[in-house]
């Protein structure tokens, strides 16, 4: 019945900060941009080569996470790479911190995380 991700929301404090670390610093494609005058609130759908994609919200006076890592609800986020240890040298060249890779004992692959500008922890995991 459920084929794949079709894609994830997340909700920002900053949506120029938060812009700019996803298309800038990630490279994820901007499909569209919309304005929510109503809402005073920013969409901004981003794609990734597979098609998945991330709606990029920003809403007025939205609570921040309760807790790092280890909240209720979403975990994190993993985005496959290629060359986990390639993909740490470019965000951090970018200025972002990224924590040391480690080896998933169950599947015996790369990973390791980072985090985006509002704390929401992303990782990077070998495919």
């Amino acid at each position: 019945m459920f084929e794949r991700i079709h894609h994830v929301a997340i909700i920002c404090s900053n949506y120029p900060r938060s812009k700019h670390f996803y298309t800038e610093v990630l490279g994820l494609r901007v499909i569209a941009e919309t304005y929510r005058e109503t809402r005073q609130s920013y969409k901004l759908d981003l794609q990734l080569p597979d098609g998945s994609q991330i709606e990029l919200f920003s809403f007025p006076d939205a609570p921040p996470r309760p807790s790092y890592p280890e909240a209720q609800g979403l975990r994190h986020l993993a985005f496959a790479v290629k060359d986990v240890e390639h993909a740490k040298s470019h965000l951090e060249q970018q200025g972002i911190t990224v924590e040391p890779v480690r080896v998933d004992e169950l599947t015996q692959k790369a990973f390791t995380f980072f985090s985006d500008p509002d704390g929401l922890p992303l990782e990077i995991y070998q495919c």
